[in-house]
């Protein structure tokens, strides 16, 4: 009986390769050791590690206000770095993002693979600075595909943009008199830009929390789950 030839192992992923989504996670899929890699415009990206003041606590506030927020709005729901297939060159891996439930209304849902497949609503992410790819390429792909809302924290200038969806644009949003961006998408969800900026999550969800009991919130609530 002739032996049946190995297959061999795909090669593996590169930073800067030229990929096809479907070859980008082939090659994904066979580095478990991975733990985050993107491909935004057909290039691969592949991020340097995590470091701790500049990213991975940036990014744990921001999920523990996404967090706080899910869990008082159901039918919507957060992710920690989940992976997003946008279309047939992108699929980004963003820091946290809030969806609304499929079944719910939302533009995006759970494939059999357990992917998220579409635009979610709201994407966050953490950026060194105004050069990352985060606020070019990415920012690209996720207006296109039809991400409501994303927010960009960028470290290394101190500052954060909302862009909302309009027209086929992004638009910056302005903070309130009071320093603060609201969602258009989700109702009651507020961001005090200065307490987060001074290190101070305790005020972010302290205001929060209080948008939490709004009429706007109350309203939101009652239409998704009536959807």
């Amino acid at each position: 009986m002739a032996m049946s030839a190995s297959v061999p192992a795909p090669p593996q992923l590169k930073n800067g390769d030229r990929l096809t989504r479907r070859e980008f996670e082939r090659r994904y899929e066979a580095m478990p050791d991975v733990k985050k890699a993107e491909l935004i415009e057909g290039i691969v990206y592949m991020p340097s590690p995590v470091t701790a003041r500049q990213h991975s606590q940036p990014h744990a506030y921001l999920t523990t206000w996404l967090g706080t927020y899910a869990i008082q709005t159901p039918g919507v729901t957060v992710h920690d770095n989940a992976t997003v297939q946008l279309d047939l060159d992108n699929e980004p891996q963003p820091d946290a993002l809030l969806r609304i439930d499929e079944a719910r209304g939302g533009q995006s849902r759970i494939n059999e693979d357990d992917y998220i497949e579409g635009p979610p609503e709201l994407v966050v992410e953490v950026a060194h600075s105004s050069a990352a790819y985060d606020l070019h390429d990415k920012k690209r792909a996720y207006r296109r595909n039809g991400v409501q809302e994303y927010v960009v924290w960028q470290i290394a200038e101190g500052r954060i943009d909302w862009f909302q969806l309009d027209g086929g644009a992004y638009k910056t949003q302005s903070p309130d008199d009071e320093g603060c961006l609201h969602s258009m998408t989700f109702p009651g969800l507020v961001l005090d830009v200065g307490a987060l900026l001074d290190d101070n999550p305790a005020a972010v969800l302290a205001r929060l929390n209080a948008s939490l009991g709004s009429e706007a919130h109350q309203a939101f609530v009652e239409r998704v789950q009536g959807a």
